[in-house]
């Protein structure tokens, strides 16, 4: 039973987040037919995480890394092979693309394909300006009776 939600009163009360309801929208619609080839995302630090995909049989020219606008694609192709007589195969090597959202500030920092596991470094690194940062509270300076502004006192009227 699939459910859909309508994101147009949201947009009335609000400004600003568009990427939310967009990342929301894309969240809900169907996934692309096969989750092939597996792959878990793992938090590595505070601020780091790993995404690991199982390429077996995938050499490095096979795969492709992009990076744009907070979407991380990861595509394989294999090249073709001389057309060898299988009696058995049973080593996939189908073409895939898997994309990943990334949140704001999010970049790739490295990838590495090592015993058939391709593994994609992320990093948070939120700018200085946008970083929470404490603001001291001033005392008032107390006053002395001397420094206290002089008062004139208004002449009655008779």
């Amino acid at each position: 039973m699939a459910t859909s939600y309508d994101y147009a009163l949201l947009f009335r009360s609000s400004v600003g987040f568009d990427r939310v309801f967009n990342l929301l929208e894309n969240a809900q619609r169907a996934r692309s037919i096969s989750d092939w080839p597996p792959y878990d995302i793992v938090k590595t630090g505070d601020d780091s995480y790993r995404i690991s995909i199982a390429v077996a049989g995938f050499a490095r020219d096979d795969l492709d890394i992009t990076f744009q606008s907070n979407l991380l694609t990861v595509t394989g192709k294999k090249q073709e092979a001389a057309a060898e007589a299988y009696l058995h195969r049973g080593i996939a090597g189908r073409p895939f693309e898997h994309r990943f959202e990334l949140a704001d500030h999010v970049r790739v920092n490295g990838a590495d394909l090592k015993n058939g596991l391709l593994s994609v470094d992320l990093v948070r690194e939120v700018p200085e300006e946008m970083k929470p940062r404490k603001i001291a509270i001033e005392r008032a300076a107390t006053l002395e009776p001397s420094a206290l502004p002089a008062q004139i006192e208004a002449q009655k009227a008779a």
